[in-house]
Order: structure tokens, then sequence, then C-alpha cells
């Protein structure tokens, strides 16, 4: 090339300067969806790898950064090109313990091979689908060494200046009641600045929630198993990068490592993101499920179902056998098929009058579920049984003695963090108890990371601020609309979410004159009944409310469902309102809750339900409910107004089954 002048040669340099960085960041690999709105880049820049991504060509992340650092052998940096395959996903599955009942994942695929200074080959695989990214590390095995430990992870997300967070921060470890701490019990803060720090600097716990101006990001992981330990968002950098963080140290009382250890060949859990111009597939995202596969074989059909739950409102002196049968016997009058009987049943009624207890249940055809506490080791949560379920010979001791009397499912409680040792104990207690036929739900507890499918006998998990807080302090109550609508967008979007909720008693005591008050309509805790999914619903209705209640809202919860063959977001705003739509055998429930001060009015969309005579279930403005029959248009379109801290509930119920307004 020849340069005629000065004046040129300035320019051809400045150019070059200019185009150095977009040189140095030359795209060595990209995938698309299938329709081609969500792309990822993946490059290595000065030895690090990085990945790039795009929604309908704008930026939803920008350069973040790859990589994972063992004790033996570094991952994150001084990496080079090897090359990238591409593939594609067609797969379908059934599962009718999550939002929707039958699933079709189409995803593009590509695994990009990096290998360090010293040779070592070292894998990303992406799996792109049309508002889903998940991404995953694979360590091939070598000439050595084969058995590492993960110290810690580069992997991160990089967010637009823009961005804002509707975040709960990470709890500091053994705090809180009897050192339980983190439980996944926080509140939000949400439109939170993006390089805002999280109030302990423990960073943030999953799902965390992004808008994108007009976008919208939902971050987590799924496919967490003993393999691995569980994980959350750091603090931001200053320029809104998140980064992977491992458990806190102090975590499950300070034992066990905050890493993992790995014998290669060694895959990590997904990471994943879910990306859109609404919130529509947020609400509708199956990605911490598409991704995994089941971990072995259910032992039974498991059924599952609403049951009754006399702690929430009755507290620990119910753990009796009077007020068990008073339960029991309310499960049999609403034709539910499980009573949970919670802590302390042990001492209180005694493993011997507990076998009467069942066989009394059972001939009402009502199912048991069990408390226990999760250990004797990690915090100090006194509650028993405890010493039953942190190691093998004595949970299966107890398991044995359960299934022989007929016990179908347990409630375990009060675990220890997220570190490995902890992962392996929740995987041991419900691998454990599929060989005794019994289902899990876990309190107390972390996130579920696609658990409903790697595991066929899970069946919930709390992992947010739950009904219990309602009993403990009014703010909770103060606060319960706002939380609501907070659930279906962020927490619940990604696992079911065990909430033991729908009140109807006014006062939170067992006379229903006392204690904290409900600030929330009848209606709104009807529409949380379809709002909040989760496949064994444990939901707080007492006895008294078969005489205090209204008629038409006793009647409902005997006829919802807890499983849902489909899900469809109508419309909201997290902290503001929500309305979906869930599907169970033909039937549609049509949900709204709404958090803010004044009533919101909406022209609602349900196609499925043009020209359709529904049930609603309302409120007038002073705050009682109501239930009326309501006719949405040939255009499937229908006005509504949600009160404040109020609630709705459409429904089309199949001939024979339609609720009576008394």
């Amino acid at each position: 090339m020849k340069i005629k002048s000065t004046s040129r040669l300035f320019k051809f340099v400045l150019n070059l300067l200019i185009m150095l960085p977009v040189l140095a960041q030359a795209r060595q690999g990209n995938v698309a969806s299938p329709n081609k709105q969500l792309q990822v880049d993946v490059f290595v820049q000065n030895g690090q790898p990085f990945y790039h991504v795009t929604y309908g060509g704008e930026a939803v992340l920008e350069n973040s950064p790859l990589g994972l650092t063992t004790n033996l052998v570094n991952y994150a940096t001084e990496l080079s090109w090897v090359g990238a395959e591409g593939g594609a996903i067609d797969q379908e599955y059934s599962l009718e313990k999550i939002k929707r009942s039958r699933i079709r994942y189409q995803a593009n695929t590509l695994v990009c091979s990096l290998k360090n200074k010293d040779g070592k080959l070292f894998k990303v695989e992406f799996r792109v689908s049309n508002n889903n990214i998940a991404f995953r590390y694979e360590l091939p095995e070598s000439e050595g060494p084969l058995a590492l430990v993960v110290e810690k992870e580069a992997t991160g997300f990089n967010l637009p200046q823009h961005a804002k967070g509707f975040l709960t921060p990470q709890s500091k470890s053994m705090v809180g009641y009897a050192r339980t701490k983190p439980s996944y019990e926080e509140g939000y803060q949400i439109e939170q600045d993006i390089a805002a720090r999280s109030a302990d600097g423990m960073g943030y716990t999953f799902p965390c929630l992004f808008r994108i101006g007009e976008k919208w990001a939902l971050i987590s992981e799924t496919g967490v198993q003993g393999l691995y330990c569980g994980s959350h968002l750091s603090d931001p950098t200053p320029d809104g990068t998140y980064t992977i963080a491992f458990p806190d140290e102090m975590e499950n009382n300070g034992f066990g490592s905050t890493g993992a250890a790995i014998g290669l060949p060694a895959t990590t859990p997904w990471r994943t993101i879910t990306v859109g111009n609404n919130l529509k597939p947020v609400v509708e995202t199956t990605i911490p499920f598409d991704v995994v596969e089941p971990l072995y074989e259910p032992s039974i059909k498991y059924t599952y179902g609403k049951g009754t739950w006399s702690w929430i409102m009755w507290q620990d002196n119910s753990m009796n056998y009077d007020d068990q049968v008073k339960y029991i016997d309310l499960a049999a009058q609403l034709k539910y098929k499980f009573i949970l009987i919670d802590a302390l049943w042990d001492k209180q009624i005694g493993y011997q009058r507990m076998e009467e207890l069942i066989a009394y249940a059972k001939s009402k055809d009502v199912g048991v579920f069990l408390w226990y506490n999760s250990n004797g080791v990690a915090n100090d949560a006194p509650q028993t049984p405890k010493n039953k379920m942190n190691t093998a010979i004595a949970r299966k001791k107890e398991m044995q003695w359960m299934k022989k009397n007929g016990v179908k499912g347990i409630k375990v409680d009060f675990f220890g963090g997220d570190k490995q040792e902890t992962m392996r104990l929740y995987e041991d207690i419900l691998s454990d108890a599929n060989d005794y036929e019994l289902m899990v739900i876990f309190h107390g507890t972390t996130l579920p990371r696609g658990w409903e499918r790697m595991f066929p006998n899970y069946v919930g998990s709390e992992a947010v601020l739950a009904s219990e807080n309602l009993m403990f302090t009014q703010r909770a109550n103060d606060m319960e609309a706002f939380h609501a609508t907070l659930h279906p967008f962020i927490r619940n979007a990604v696992g079911s979410m065990e909430f033991g909720g729908v009140v109807l008693n006014k006062r939170y005591n067992r006379t229903n004159d006392g204690g904290n008050h409900r600030r929330t309509t009848d209606a709104f805790q009807l529409a949380t009944a379809v709002l909040f999914q989760n496949p064994v619903q444990f939901f707080a209705l007492t006895p008294n409310n078969l005489q205090d209640a209204p008629g038409f809202a006793v009647d409902f919860m005997k006829q919802v469902p807890t499983t849902w063959d489909e899900t469809v977001f109508i419309d909201g705003y997290p902290g503001k309102y929500c309305v979906l739509a869930r599907q169970h055998e033909g039937e549609w429930y049509v949900a709204g809750i709404n958090a803010q001060k004044e009533a919101v009015q909406l022209k609602v969309k349900l196609p499925m339900l043009a020209g359709k005579e529904l049930q609603f279930y309302g409120d007038n403005p002073g705050g009682t409910s109501y239930l009326k029959k309501l006719k949405v248009d040939k255009k499937g379109e229908v006005k509504i107004t949600i009160q404040p801290q109020g609630g709705v509930v459409l429904v089309n119920k199949k001939e024979g089954n339609m609720t009576s307004a008394r």
C-alpha cells in the first residue's frame, strides 16, 4: 500500500487504531435462536474468553467474561481458541408438576473449544432457544490431574448501564433465627441502579430480574446436584458486571468447601438467561427444566394435590392428636388429598399414636406429610424430629417406618446454605425418599434448580418470604400484595414455590379474633391459589372457615387444581400488579392481583375464552369480595377492575362444576 501524503497517513493510522479493538474482539463463534432474534457471540481477547448477547439487534449483555479456576489448572486466563461446532435440538417431554405439562424445546447449540497454556482442553456449550440461553462448561478427561477443586468462576453478566435490577440480597451466614440463614427469605429491592451493592455485601440470590430499557432478562442457574455447589450473583463492579459467586465460607456452620470437588470428565451446572421484549417469556419460561434430565426413575406414580396445615394458624401447640384429627377432618370435607403435620409431632404426639393418626387419615382418604429437621449440626434449630435426615442410616430407618405406615411425603426444614456438602444432602434425601415412595418438600431452603425434572419425587421448595411471615409480623401483611406481585416474574418463574398461603381468616390466630390483620381481600387470596405454582399446596384454611368465610370462597378452594397444562402471561409489572392464566384439563383460571394504592382497570385479551360465560370473583371498592357471572365478548376481550390489595379470578368451569354464589 502506498501512502501519498502525511494527511492520508494520519487518517490511515487513526482508522487502524480505531479498528484494533474490533479486530481483537473478532467474532470466533456465534449462535442464534431458531427465530434469529436472540444471538450469542463468543470470542477470546488477550487470552480471556467472553460472550456477548443481543436481542433484536440490541445489546442485552455486553462483553461478559467466561472461565473458571481450579486448585491445579487455570481455565480462565491465557486461553487460546481451538474451534467451535454447532447443532440443533428438537425435543419433547412431559412434566405435570411445572407450569406447562407438555413442552417442546427447540434450540441451536454452539460448543466452543479452547485450550490453556498447558494444552488442557476447555469447552463452553451454549444452547439458544427463542427467548432463552443456557450455557455450561465441560472439562474433558486429560492425562492428569483428574481430581480438581473449582475455586472460583470468572462467569459474568455485564449489563448495560441503563439497566435496572429487581433483586433480593443474599443473606449473611449463620444469622437470623437459630443461625439458620441463608434461607432465601430476604425482601426485594426493585428498579435498583445497576451498580448498587447489596445490603450485606454478599451479592444477590438467584433468580435475578433486570429491566434493560424496554427489554427484560432473568438470570438464574439450573442442573445443580451433589456434584457442584449452588451459586448466586456477586455485587456488581462499577460498570454493572455481576459474576458467579460461590457460597460463603461460614455457611453450614463453616463446614465444607466453598467450591466444588470434581472428577474429570466433568460438566458444571447450567447458567440461564431468559430474554424478551416484554415479561411474557420470563413468566412462561421452562428453561430450568429444558436442559436437564431425570436422574432416576420414580418408584411409584406420584400424585399431587391440595392439603391442610394447622401450624400456620394454630402454631406449635396444635401438634397434638386431637387438633390433627380436626385438620384431617377438614381435609376430608374439602376433598383434599393431604395433611401436613408439622414440627414437634414426635414429642407431642409420639410415634405410637402417630401410627394411629396416620391410619385415621387413611380411613378418611387423606395422605400424611411429616415435618423433619434436616440436621443437628448446621445450625441451632431445636425443633424435632432432628438427626433423622442428615445421615444415611438414620434416614433409611426413619423412611422404612414411614413407608410401613403409609406416609406420603416429608417436609424437610432448616438447611445450611449452598455448599456442595449441602447439595449432596438434598440429593441424598430425595434419592432415599424415592426408594421408600415418599414425596419431598424443602423448607428453610435454597432455590430449586431444575429439580422438578431431575428428581421425580421432588414437589416443591419454600425459598421465598412465605406465609409464615404473615403470622410473625404485621409488616409482612402490609407488604403481602407487593411481594405477591413479584413472585410470578422472579422466584416462581424458575421453580415450584411452596408458599403455604390462601388465608381466609381476617386475623392471624386460632380464634380469628387477634394477632396480625390481613390487609388483602378474599378475592386476592383466591387469586394466589392460581398465581403461585406448586404441585402440592398446603393451604392456610382453618376449620372455622367452613362457617365464617364466604361460601363461594370455600367452594372455589375445593375445586381449584394444583397442576397445570398451560400457563399464559396476560399483563402486569413486578411490584404493581399481575394477571396470568392457567389451564387444567380444559378449564381456564385467569387470576389477577393489585399491590397499588389505586384500582387497576384493564381490558384483557383472552382469545381462548372468546364468547364464553365465566365465573368472576372480584372485590367491591370497600374490600368485600363477591362472585358473579361475566361474559367475554366474541373478540376474546373483557374489562376487569382489580381493587387495591385486591384480586380477580375468572373461571370457565365445565358443566356440573359450577360454583353457586352463596
